[in-house]
């Protein structure tokens, strides 16, 4: 599906949601403060927020790593970006951020699952001089993937390949081969941005909220940072400063706030509940005991 193709079938997809289990992209646009999530997501969300009371800003600092990740690539001029396991849309999507930069990028977006697919349409906002195009295609499916990202993007020239928190939901040997394929893929001078929940992070809260996760449907790999670095020694690639690092310390500098972050009415903030606060508190406020994701970027040679 790509920027002038017709909106997929709503009501046909919709069908497929099962509401009354939480789903994971639908959790993360809770944190996000999104408009696309349902009782059993909130209910997950609270869990993950009573085992770590400052676990929102994991979520925050993965979003905003990726707006990081995205304006460095943009800004060293790729013009061409992958992004596997898109999410829900909301503020700072991929396109958008590119195209601040260079009008002409060309973004695909990739997920497989009904709940994104409803709301594609969102994402495919490209400005006149770009491109934004939609895969449904899942993460395990890497050849179905680069043939069809085909239609938009010269795999001849740089490409940034975006897998934001979306591997720690496929096991080791299936994540590994993936990665190396998709990589392979790519020419010179491609970026590869990549986070990941991890195993040795604040490992008592991350392990309870793994395990509530787990029991609501949806389970999660913790790696390690030895096992994050498989992913760029396996791949011979350079890895980009500061390294392999919590998501709020990749070039900290940088980090920008959700816009309703900034300022907010503490009358107003006070009469929310305890979930839909965390979307007005400042993430610049952060220590290492608040954030459970590894993040990278690395560049192919």
């Amino acid at each position: 599906m790509s920027a002038d193709a017709p909106a997929p079938d709503a009501s046909g997809l919709r069908k497929r949601i099962d509401t009354t289990k939480a789903h994971p992209a639908r959790v993360y646009d809770v944190f996000l403060g999104g408009k696309d999530n349902y009782p059993a997501d909130r209910e997950a969300a609270a869990m993950a927020l009573a085992a770590n009371p400052r676990g929102y800003l994991t979520v925050r600092h993965n979003r905003d790593f990726m707006r990081r990740a995205v304006t460095l690539a943009a800004k060293d001029g790729v013009r061409q970006f992958l992004d596997i396991g898109t999410g829900l849309p909301t503020q700072q999507n991929v396109h958008q951020i590119a195209q601040a930069i260079a009008p002409d990028a060309r973004v695909v977006y990739v997920d497989n699952d009904p709940v994104v697919l409803v709301h594609a349409q969102a994402l495919l906002t490209s400005g006149p001089e770009g491109r934004t195009d939609y895969i449904e295609a899942d993460l395990r499916e890497p050849g179905k993937i680069l043939e069809a990202a085909r239609r938009s993007l010269d795999f001849d020239r740089p490409v940034t390949l975006v897998l934001a928190a979306v591997l720690h939901f496929i096991e080791d040997d299936t994540a590994y081969p993936v990665v190396r394929q998709l990589v392979d893929s790519l020419a010179p001078g491609s970026v590869v941005v990549l986070s990941n929940v991890s195993a040795d992070l604040n490992t008592e809260q991350v392990g309870s909220i793994t395990k509530g996760f787990k029991e609501r449907g949806f389970a999660m790999v913790r790696r390690s940072y030895a096992q994050m670095e498989r992913f760029v020694t396996d791949n011979g690639l350079e890895l980009l400063d500061p390294g392999i690092v919590p998501v709020h310390r990749w070039r900290p500098e940088q980090v920008t706030d959700l816009p309703e972050a900034r300022n907010p009415d503490p009358e107003f903030v006070a009469g929310l509940d305890e979930l839909d606060r965390t979307r007005y508190q400042d993430i610049n406020d952060v220590t290492d005991a608040d954030v459970s994701v590894y993040g990278l970027v690395a560049r192919k040679h």
